[in-house]
């Protein structure tokens, strides 16, 4: 008998391929219900999680002692209680790799809309209140030869910086340990955060969920930030506090901000909705045909692996 296999959510076709040894269970397009899933999860040996899905060590008593991997289809993995994986000989993986110039493009898409007002123009235009062009209508902030802070200075950060290069940006960066040699590779210099938050004029956030960058961007940070000033999060959204975002917004503190991801998906900040200075983008980083047929065929390669009894690409642990 094949071993079973759970796919909490539809995922492209090319990764469901890979897992035609095994017996297969897809869900529904929709995140399930936290009960749901733990019904779902029951017998399986193999699950593969998106980054909507808490499985934690619930979710792993559920589908018993049978269980051997959760293939988490996204490079960041804080929805796996990972400690509670290695206490049950849980291997965890992730998708790191296939989608940081994927990402990369639409952090930048959202750096240029935020900083010459596309969003707040789109809408005039469309709700057909754009009468004349005039010599101050819409002012933006010019990005070509500013000075960029990357905040995470991994695979997709890099990528931020090799596109800013493009645009004649300086560009700063901090991060957890110095990367030299993408300092040489793309003229980058690393800086401490305030330095970083002080000086640049535009701020990237690129890096994972952890207790220590749990509202890395909050309150203080905002208001260390030139106010005129733009800040993009394609990160996780918990990194960012969206109240005090949306209050340095509001009062003029900070510029403008372009946001792919929420504290509490899919739900936003009211107030952040009624702004007309932030851009939102509906999670999209990662989300092209391409780089998502690659995501899945990874996540979907990863837990093939670890069934066979082989060693997954990409491990999050052991």
């Amino acid at each position: 008998m094949p071993e079973k296999v759970l796919v909490t959510r539809e995922i492209p076709s090319a990764g469901l391929r890979v897992l035609e040894p095994f017996e297969v269970t897809v869900l529904h397009e929709r995140p399930p219900e936290h009960r749901e899933l733990l019904d779902a999860v029951r017998g399986v040996s193999g699950i593969l999680s998106t980054a909507t899905e808490k499985v934690d060590g619930e979710v792993m008593d559920a589908a018993g002692e049978g269980l051997r991997v959760v293939a988490n289809m996204a490079v960041g993995y804080d929805n796996v209680d990972v400690a509670a994986a290695v206490h049950r000989g849980v291997v965890v993986t992730n998708t790191p790799g296939v989608l940081d110039e994927t990402t990369a493009d639409v952090a930048f898409m959202l750096l240029l809309a935020a900083a010459r007002r596309l969003g707040e123009g789109e809408r005039l235009l469309r709700a057909g209140h754009w009468e004349w062009w005039g010599p101050k209508q819409l002012l933006g902030r010019d990005v070509w030869g500013k000075r960029l802070g990357i905040v995470g200075f991994g695979r997709i950060g890099q990528a931020v910086a090799r596109r800013a290069k493009g645009f004649g940006m300086e560009i700063l960066y901090h991060n957890r340990s110095r990367r030299e040699d993408a300092e040489q590779e793309l003229g980058a210099r690393y800086v401490e955060l305030d330095e970083l938050l002080e000086t640049a004029d535009f701020v990237s956030v690129h890096t994972p969920l952890t207790d220590e960058t749990h509202h890395l961007i909050g309150a203080p940070e905002l208001g260390k930030m030139k106010p005129e000033a733009v800040l993009v999060n394609t990160s996780r959204g918990p990194v960012v506090d969206e109240a005090a975002l949306a209050d340095a917004l509001a009062d003029g503190r900070n510029f403008a901000a372009g946001l792919d991801v929420y504290e509490q998906e899919p739900e936003v900040h009211p107030k952040l909705l009624e702004l007309e200075n932030v851009v939102l983008a509906p999670h999209i980083g990662s989300a092209s045909v391409e780089t998502r047929d690659k995501m899945a065929i990874l996540a979907a390669e990863n837990l093939a692996a670890v069934l066979r009894g082989e060693q997954p690409k990409t491990p999050v642990n052991g």
